[in-house]
């Protein structure tokens, strides 16, 4: 599934990966030029296969969620809050079987 990048109400920048059933598996921080947001697919696409850019968190209720960070130890991404942790362990697979796409999608 494609990356899909999205125009926030205050007229900057987004992006979500999707996987194949077509949910979000990881949202971008957000950029303030599209070229920024397109910069930040490619550093997931650099850094979305490696186990080692992952990193499993807690939310203040106790979710398990992951972020995905690049070289530089910047946050590229953040996963949606999981019910357990092995849930979150299965979209971090997720996000390194379909990182790699090429396809990037416009949305309103």
């Amino acid at each position: 599934m494609p990356y899909e990048i999205k125009k926030t109400a205050n007229g900057k920048f987004m992006f979500n990966l999707k996987a194949a059933n077509h949910e979000v598996i990881l949202t971008s921080e957000v950029y303030e030029q599209r070229a920024s947001a397109l910069a930040g697919i490619e550093s997931v696409r650099a850094n979305g296969t490696q186990d080692v850019n992952f990193e499993m968190k807690q939310s203040s209720a106790n979710e398990p969620y992951f972020v995905l960070k690049a070289a530089n130890q910047q946050v590229i991404g953040k996963s949606e809050m999981y019910s357990s942790e092995a849930a979150a362990k299965n979209g971090i697979e997720s996000v390194k079987k379909n990182c790699g796409s090429t396809e990037i999608k416009d949305v309103a």
